[in-house]
């Protein structure tokens, strides 16, 4: 016997049991997929956190050691005859003296060697700035000259990493950058006690060096604040009237549509491709210098300006219409509207932006490669047209070098660059809550 109509549709109605199971069974479904994404979730931040504390601490196992070095400590006889032979303290005279005779003089007498072959080996354990060295210290105490003082020199870095573990004494003198002889005399100096493991002065107040031991970080810092306050002076200025433009006076036409299309793209093209638009007009057409900050200044200004408009936009939208009404309804213009009202109250917001677009600026390197800001350069730019390089770039260089002791340095220049990044991120954010006001 079929089933009529009527039955079927009476069979399909369930009861209040019925029903609340399947509603209670829905329900545990349902919060069973949302437990299983919130531990995808979780489990996506873990695997980011894991990642990013794997960077820092390789990052900082190779860095911190990089702010150290060893140091050998010498009694030098500061014979002013010897040492400033015109007798007026000049950089010439200075550089004409016999400075590196004395400081070798002063470690062969430590280690009592004699013999050409010994005194070769004993010379190659200091470091070839000792005599540079010695003369900055002539330079800011000229009353200790004949005296006898007692100054800190940088070993040379194969013995720096002798020190470190990296070369073992174990190894075949075959396969060793040192041989014996040298790590005799690096055991008479321990025993002595003239060997020490200090803070380098040189990784903060040196410049480029092909010599490991006395590379440092000065010159590029100091190129990558001009070159970053060139970019400020450009981009920041030229961001905010075009955010302001845009957003207040421009029409809404299809002029502006392309214009708007084209800055947000802008800001999605790769920075070498900023590198070749400077090298082709400020260079190829303009013919100014290569490697100088004004060129990286502008360049990065050029790679910037995207971000600091788009930014400026949103902090502009973002103040509320009646502000604007407000204003108007009491009989300001709208050129007193936008500057004394909405230029202001965005202001956190575009200098938000702005930080945060120098932050990006501080830590490219392809569109600067592609202006020679890669040349060797020993000298500290004093000023924006003086040849310079910059710390990102300074980091690439050292990442090329061969000698153990530049991985320590290419990671304690990577901290450097990584502590500037946070501290003007922080600034960001703590100007944009110092400055912002709620409605």
């Amino acid at each position: 016997m079929t089933n009529s109509p009527d039955n079927a549709s009476k069979s399909a109605i369930l009861s209040p049991q019925e029903a609340e199971a399947r509603v209670r069974a829905s329900m545990a479904a349902r919060r069973s997929r949302e437990k299983r994404f919130r531990m995808w979730g979780i489990a996506a931040i873990a695997l980011s956190m894991c990642f990013l504390v794997t960077l820092f601490v390789s990052i900082m196992s190779k860095g911190i050691p990089g702010f150290f070095q060893y140091y050998v400590t010498l009694d030098i006889s500061l014979d002013r005859d010897r040492l400033d032979p015109a007798g007026d303290l000049s950089d010439q005279s200075l550089f004409d003296g016999d400075a590196r005779s004395l400081v070798r003089e002063a470690l062969f007498s430590t280690l009592d060697v004699s013999g050409r072959s010994n005194r070769k080996v004993a010379g190659k354990l200091i470091s070839l700035g000792s005599d540079e060295r010695l003369r900055d210290y002539v330079r800011s105490h000229p009353d200790t000259l004949n005296s006898v003082q007692s100054l800190k020199f940088a070993l040379d870095d194969d013995v720096d990493s002798f020190l470190r573990g990296f070369i073992s004494r174990d190894t075949p003198e075959s396969d060793r950058r040192i041989n014996d002889k040298a790590i005799g005399m690096i055991d008479q100096l321990q025993e002595k006690g003239l060997i020490s493991y200090e803070i380098s002065d040189y990784l903060f107040f040196g410049s480029a060096s092909r010599n490991a031991e006395m590379a440092g970080i000065k010159g590029a810092l100091i190129g990558s604040i001009l070159t970053l306050a060139v970019c400020l002076s450009i981009a920041f200025p030229i961001g905010i009237a075009s955010a302001l433009y845009l957003e207040e006076f421009a029409p809404k036409n299809r002029i502006t549509e392309i214009i708007e299309i084209n800055i947000n793209n802008l800001a999605a093209v790769p920075s070498v491709v900023f590198g070749i638009l400077g090298l082709a007009i400020f260079i190829n057409i303009f013919g100014l210098p290569r490697s100088i900050p004004l060129i990286g200044g502008m360049v990065l200004a050029l790679m910037t300006l995207p971000t600091i408009i788009i930014s400026s936009r949103a902090a502009i939208r973002a103040v509320p219409p009646s502000i604007r009404d407000g204003a108007l309804g009491v009989g300001a213009s709208k050129m007193q509207t936008t500057f004394h009202h909405v230029l202001p109250l965005a202001l956190p917001g575009m200098l938000t932006g702005t930080i945060i677009g120098m932050a990006q600026a501080l830590g490219e390197t392809a569109p600067l490669l592609m202006i020679g800001m890669v040349a060797f350069i020993v000298d500290i730019p004093g000023s924006i047209t003086e040849p310079g390089t910059v710390l990102p770039v300074q980091i690439f260089m050292w990442a090329d070098f061969a000698e153990r002791m530049f991985i320590q340095k290419t990671s304690s220049a990577i901290m450097v660059l990584l502590a500037f990044l946070i501290v003007m991120n922080s600034f960001a954010v703590w100007l944009r809550k110092k400055l912002e006001r709620r409605w």
